[in-house]
């Protein structure tokens, strides 16, 4: 069974997750729908059955795009992770898992929206087209959202770990060893931290630059006024 070593950023992106064994052929990710300083128990005892249990990283998630980004930046550049196991409840601001698994079957359009999810703000925009298909060819989805049972957690992680496929809850799941492309360099750019301002399109874009100009203009001209009085 081939096994990889992790790009030599891995991972790159801070977060609320654990590390645990870089070469386990799977990751977990809870759905976060609270402050993230006010985690329940609950939560975070399944963020620690994946660990327990060896998951690569185990961790929460809350946002449908900068929280979707620091993962897919995480699990990328780590070629030994082929499954994302999502579990947790919903989160009703930001309909994280429906969009997390939209991501994962759909993929995104060419704005880099996720494909066929309701949630409110569902853009990648400081990730490449390159990393997001490779995280979409990369990982299988084992879908445990809204089963609140650590144990059902840890055998899920076990039955990744097998060398031959066994079955689990409607998966076949087994270690098909590390994805066969080397792992990327997955940094955030940071050009956009709030997509919900983002524009969409040139257009849009060319409307705020002209709203913004104006703007500047507006203020020069306040301060010119401002200094004229003051002579």
């Amino acid at each position: 069974m081939r096994k990889v070593d992790p790009h030599p950023d891995y991972p790159p992106e801070d977060g609320q997750y654990l590390r645990g064994n870089d070469f386990s052929p799977v990751a977990v990710a809870i759905i976060l729908n609270c402050d993230a300083d006010k985690i329940p128990p609950e939560l975070e005892n399944l963020v620690r059955a994946g660990i327990e249990t060896g998951a690569a990283l185990s961790g929460t998630v809350q946002t449908e795009n900068i929280g979707f980004e620091k993962m897919l930046c995480n699990i990328v550049s780590n070629s030994n992770i082929r499954y994302l196991i999502v579990g947790g409840p919903e989160s009703p601001g930001h309909l994280t898992g429906e969009a997390l698994k939209a991501l994962i079957h759909n993929g995104v359009d060419e704005k880099k929206r996720i494909v066929e999810t309701d949630a409110p703000h569902p853009f990648l925009f400081n990730v490449s087209m390159e990393m997001i298909e490779r995280f979409r060819k990369q990982l299988s989805l084992i879908d445990l959202q809204f089963q609140g049972d650590p144990e059902l957690i840890r055998k899920a992680v076990w039955c990744c770990y097998q060398e031959s496929p066994v079955a689990f809850r409607g998966y076949s799941l087994y270690d098909p060893g590390a994805y066969p492309e080397s792992p990327l360099s997955g940094r955030l750019t940071w050009r956009v931290t709030q997509p919900w301002t983002e524009v969409l399109d040139e257009k849009e874009r060319e409307a705020k630059e002209k709203a913004l100009a104006l703007i500047e203009r507006l203020k020069a001209r306040a301060k010119k006024g401002k200094e004229n009085l003051q002579e």
